[in-house]
């Protein structure tokens, strides 16, 4: 099949699609428009005749961006190159012209790109953790022994002041011994000095404070109450003495058994205080342009129990193209148990953005775009960068400026209109190739 012959066959499937839209009373023209098409942010130009200047100025990168006089394009900013008015129209903007009566008949409506506020609810997966800033570790004071453990596995509940191990210490007997010192000097002195002489000398006041201060300290060396009402009892040191927690929580690590040597750069347990929880959450790098902190969070555990939350951190570093997010949980109630999996939604605040009935965009294996209407029944097709969609708004990233008007309905016979417009300026031009 010689091309001559291709070209007569698709000049006929033309014809015969024309003599279709005639025969339903439509008027549409495939040949671009005989007026000055205004920028797309901007109304039309008043004065502007039918004649059409013999050269105008378009974006290379936005072709739908054509003026009468030079500049630059008001999306990407790129300086605007003189081209003919014909050859741009047919090689750049295969637009369609429809009649008024036509329009009409078809129910073609524009509506303007418009600022608004828009938002979008993003829902994600969590993980329940640990707050890192509760955990406790808990180390000895001195060196030792273990001789008696009464921590066994993690998860167990631990209550502050609970006995956790029992150690021998060398160094523990010592300062038994010392603080039994100490304690036998202060009743010594509170036996001979009366209670008016007492208050008169200040040296035995200062010397009985220190005392005072001095089991203060003792006790804090978290050895068990009771042991040590017993050690001012029988003034007799303990060889094994029991220690206490000093905070409470849930273990979260053990690293000693029985009959361990202990010293105090080692740390021996871990507590978790679970009355606050994290919950992490699992994003994608390009959602992180719609939140931020302080955005309101809503948590549903798996027993369909509703949290509210609000986000206080996000990752600035992304992991296997995954960003981690956060919010803090009072769990004090709840019983959330750090490990388990919970759905997330983030409520993101309001932004301001410009926005297009979702109707009005035709979606295609090459992009995205709209029927941008130049005035007077004039339509060329312009692609366009679409972001987030809220309800029947979507937002339009690139390609239009506010005040663009596009057509919502009616688009998909426009778009094939320009489509076999093109097609046609193709073939016309390859068969004028073949002569």
């Amino acid at each position: 099949m010689t091309k001559r012959t291709a070209a007569g066959i698709a000049l006929l499937c033309i014809v015969i699609l024309t003599s279709y839209f005639l025969n339903q009373n439509i008027s549409i023209s495939w040949r671009g428009t005989e007026i000055t098409p205004p920028a797309i942010h901007a109304p039309a130009l008043p004065g502007i005749t039918k004649t059409a200047p013999e050269k105008i100025y378009i974006c290379p990168m936005h072709p739908e961006i054509m003026q009468d006089h030079p500049g630059s394009c008001p999306i990407c900013g790129m300086g605007l190159v003189e081209e003919s008015i014909n050859s741009t129209l047919h090689e750049h903007a295969p637009g369609v012209h429809v009649d008024s009566a036509t329009l009409q008949k078809l129910g073609v409506r524009v509506t303007s790109l418009k600022k608004s506020a828009i938002s979008q609810e993003i829902r994600a997966y969590g993980n329940v953790t640990i707050d890192q800033r509760a955990l406790h570790n808990v180390h000895t004071k001195y060196d030792g022994w273990i001789k008696k453990l009464y921590i066994h596995s993690v998860g167990q509940r631990i209550q502050k002041g609970q006995v956790i191990y029992e150690i021998y210490s060398p160094d523990l007997i010592m300062r038994q011994k010392e603080y039994l010192r100490f304690m036998a000097r202060r009743n010594q002195i509170l036996q001979t000095i009366g209670d008016v002489r007492l208050q008169e000398n200040e040296y035995v006041m200062e010397l009985l404070m220190e005392l005072s201060r001095e089991r203060t300290r003792f006790l804090q060396e978290d050895i068990d109450i009771e042991t040590v009402r017993q050690i001012e009892d029988n003034k007799q040191p303990f060889e094994v003495v029991k220690i206490v927690a000093a905070e409470s929580g849930v273990v979260a690590q053990i690293n000693v058994r029985e009959g361990n040597f202990i010293e105090p750069a080692a740390t021996l347990f871990t507590l978790a205080n679970v009355a606050k929880v994290w919950v992490d959450i699992t994003l994608y790098p390009d959602q992180l342009g719609q939140i931020k902190n302080g955005d309101t969070v809503t948590i549903t555990a798996a027993n369909g129990q509703h949290i509210n939350s609000m986000l206080d951190f996000i990752n600035p570093i992304a992991d296997s193209n995954k960003v981690s997010a956060r919010a803090t949980i009072n769990n004090a109630k709840l019983h959330l148990r750090p490990g388990t999996f919970v759905d997330v939604t983030i409520h993101a605040q309001p932004r301001e953005a410009l926005l297009l009935p979702r109707s009005a965009v035709l979606r295609g294996g090459d992009g995205d775009r709209v029927m941008l209407s130049r005035g007077a029944g004039h339509f060329l097709p312009a692609y366009i960068e679409t972001g987030i969609e809220n309800g029947d708004d979507i937002e339009i990233v690139d390609g239009l400026l506010e005040g663009a008007e596009v057509a919502v309905n009616g688009q998909f016979l426009l778009d094939s209109a320009a489509s076999m417009s093109a097609a046609a300026e193709r073939m016309r031009a390859g068969m004028h190739n073949g002569e």
